[in-house]
């Protein structure tokens, strides 16, 4: 069994520290409290020893073992089920790297299970134990405890997508050809991020409305309502990214069109110029072709003048040509 930590509270206070999942349910048989069992990547067998122990939903316990689940909260007889996504912002890979947390809370267990890397469960732990007023108030203060260090953890994500999208303004003005991947990229890091957080308001809405059936302590139902606002705010600010993005991939169509527009024109110009000239030398080589036949019915070729007449021609036909040109602007 991968079990993290595993310890038993009474009275807001850490009093056992089972070795196995037997202890843990014969601990909460004979002296009460509440245990917190926080379990790593757990297997069908393992998830089937707790599920036993605990009188878990078969549903809910599958969702646990597959992982892959979007946030939600689900409410069955004895227990509730939560999925939340914590993310974290890394620096050196300027990407968002989401994790994958199941909580299960009883009238006297909560059942933590990780799917990736992250030790914000065992600095929530810590935090609660620091402050046993509040942990004696059971499975709620250890899940809301849990909700506000996700939501808390949200803010340097926030803050790194923002730092991308204003990198990638900087990338749009200054012909980066590599920016449109990196919109793609960002826009798909914001759309999974905001998969992570919509889900949050209404399961706090489905938290509120059980405060009054379990009996849930005012301050902790002040703390929820302050993880609330938070949860609006990353979500407001997430959105907006998306907006940002969109308009950004937007510009930066408009910019590649203008791009690819400017350099046809100058193309265009180029070609102008390189057809232009061979107008130019056509003529004076059509005329040098012409006599060049050598027939012998070509009176200009007995003529004193032939010669000269026949160079002032090339000459003047492409001054001609060249004097046209340059009045179209082609030259």
């Amino acid at each position: 069994m991968t079990i993290i930590d595993n310890a038993v509270y009474v009275d807001g206070v850490r009093t056992a520290e089972p070795q196995n999942l037997e202890q843990t349910f014969e601990t909460l048989a004979h002296h009460g409290g509440m245990a917190w069992i926080g379990l790593y990547r757990p297997t069908h067998a393992e998830m089937a020893a707790v599920a036993n122990e605990f009188g878990l939903h078969n549903l809910a316990v599958e969702d646990a073992i597959s992982a892959h689940q979007r946030p939600k909260l689900e409410r069955y007889e004895e227990h509730l089920f939560t999925v939340l996504r914590p993310a974290r912002y890394l620096d050196a890979t300027e990407t968002v790297e989401f994790g994958e947390l199941h909580i299960f809370t009883g009238r006297n267990f909560v059942i933590t299970i990780r799917h990736a890397e992250m030790s914000g469960v065992g600095r929530v732990r810590r935090r609660l134990e620091d402050r046993p007023e509040l942990l004696r108030n059971g499975p709620e203060a250890v899940l809301y405890a849990l909700l506000d260090l996700v939501v808390d953890d949200y803010a340097p994500v926030v803050a790194g997508l923002e730092n991308d999208i204003d990198e990638i303004e900087d990338q749009l003005f200054s012909g980066d050809t590599t920016v449109s991947r990196r919109i793609y990229e960002l826009a798909r890091e914001v759309i999974q991020f905001q998969r992570a957080i919509h889900p949050l308001p209404e399961m706090m809405q489905q938290l509120r409305r059980g405060f009054e059936k379990y009996g849930v302590n005012s301050g902790l139902q002040h703390n929820l309502r302050d993880v609330e606002d938070h949860v609006e705010r990353v979500i407001s600010r997430a959105d907006s990214f998306r907006d940002l993005l969109q308009n950004a991939l937007t510009l930066d169509g408009t910019l590649t069109a203008n791009r690819q527009n400017e350099a046809s024109a100058e193309q265009n110009e180029q070609v102008k110029k390189i057809s232009s000239w061979a107008a130019i030398f056509f003529a004076p080589s059509f005329v040098a072709g012409v006599y060049g036949m050598n027939f012998d019915h070509m009176p200009e070729l007995h003529w004193v003048l032939g010669y000269p007449m026949a160079i002032a021609l090339m000459a003047a036909t492409a001054a001609v040509m060249h004097a046209i040109f340059r009045r179209k602007d082609w030259l």
